[in-house]
């Protein structure tokens, strides 16, 4: 990189000529040098310095993935449902938000771990308190679109200080949002795991 830096444009041969090397060998770590971002190839011109740092290739990376390709399925309940079930529905489920919809999936609520805390203090029976009651209510959700990327949504966690997020999208009919998914900051974590791990994301 710093030969290409220095001296760039420059040939596949020339870098080989310099580091005592055959083209051969050199081929695959320009070929992934090239493919990272790091260096730019033109035919019968040679490799040149890209310019950018590996911070700048990461956001770009980050900025191609999609809310689609890695949003989860929703787990959702009704308003009449009770606290002490929707509490049931989140061990079972295993997760630490449920979407409140109404018919056609149509998102009226959110209920997080918090909510359901706030409702169970004092001596009251949670089997008579309807979700309806304890969770969040539109308009004060955010969401994300299908369309968006996950660093808008990871930033949408960070600055709302939740822990998920419906991902949601017009319905065919009607009014309102339809939860089609959801994305959570365990959805996120994976993803940079994967990324620091080099597997593919």
């Amino acid at each position: 990189m710093q030969i290409v830096k220095d001296e760039g444009p420059i040939t596949g041969e020339q870098i080989a000529e310099r580091l005592n090397l055959t083209r051969a060998t050199l081929r695959p770590d320009l070929a992934i040098l090239t493919m990272s971002g790091f260096l730019d190839a033109r035919p019968r011109v040679g490799y040149f310095y890209s310019g950018k740092s590996g911070n700048q290739l990461l956001g770009e990376h980050l900025s191609k993935l999609m809310v689609r390709d890695y949003k989860s399925v929703p787990v959702v309940c009704q308003d009449e449902m009770s606290v002490y079930d929707a509490i049931c529905t989140m061990f079972l489920e295993d997760v630490g938000t449920l979407f409140v919809v109404k018919e056609g999936g149509i998102l009226t609520g959110v209920l997080s771990r918090k909510d359901l805390l706030k409702s169970s203090m004092g001596n009251q029976a949670l089997q008579n308190i309807p979700v309806g009651v304890a969770m969040t209510r539109m308009p004060n959700i955010v969401t994300c679109g299908l369309e968006e990327t996950l660093l808008t949504a990871a930033t949408k966690l960070i600055r709302n200080q939740v822990d998920a997020l419906p991902v949601v999208k017009e319905p065919e009919k009607g009014d309102g949002l339809e939860v089609v998914g959801r994305i959570t900051k365990t959805t996120i974590t994976k993803v940079f795991v994967e990324m620091g791990q080099g597997t593919s994301v």
